[in-house]
């Protein structure tokens, strides 16, 4: 399993920074996944990155060494990040909870709803971190990372 077989798109939103994966992620997609996370930081305030990781047909250990890796990030740099998983299966909820990740991640139904939602926030200056739920498509620009 190689890193040819690992798809990324990252499409940038006005509030966060959508990144969908499909394919293999394991060792040498690692980087590439990594490299794009780093790519797109700057995108949204934060950054909020909002990880689709769906479509992805195998992965291993490597996609816990990522978001470790974005987490330790955002800690180290105060900056008020935020990642949110959409639709995560059972085994990544489960491996995620044994590595004491669950509680840095906010979970959420679809992309959809986590763009519209945090549309409707910065509209209504509301703050916060609140599982996110609605959608507009402005201001989006597409990169495959």
């Amino acid at each position: 399993m190689t890193e040819h077989g690992l798809r990324i798109e990252a499409t940038r939103h006005v509030h966060c920074t959508v990144i969908r994966a499909g394919g293999e992620l394991d060792h040498d997609g690692r980087v590439r996944f990594s490299a794009c996370i780093t790519s797109v930081w700057d995108w949204s305030q934060g950054p909020v990155l909002v990880l689709d990781l769906h479509d992805l047909d195998f992965y291993d250990s490597s996609v816990i060494g990522v978001l470790a890796m974005a987490m330790q990030r955002m800690e180290e740099e105060r900056s008020g990040g935020r990642i949110i998983l959409v639709q995560p299966d059972q085994h990544l909820l489960s491996v995620l909870r044994l590595t004491d990740l669950l509680s840095h991640v906010e979970l959420a139904d679809s992309v959809d709803q986590v763009v519209a939602e945090l549309m409707v926030r910065a509209q209504d200056g509301s703050p916060g971190r609140t599982s996110p739920n609605v959608i507009s498509r402005g201001g989006e620009q597409d990169d495959h990372c």
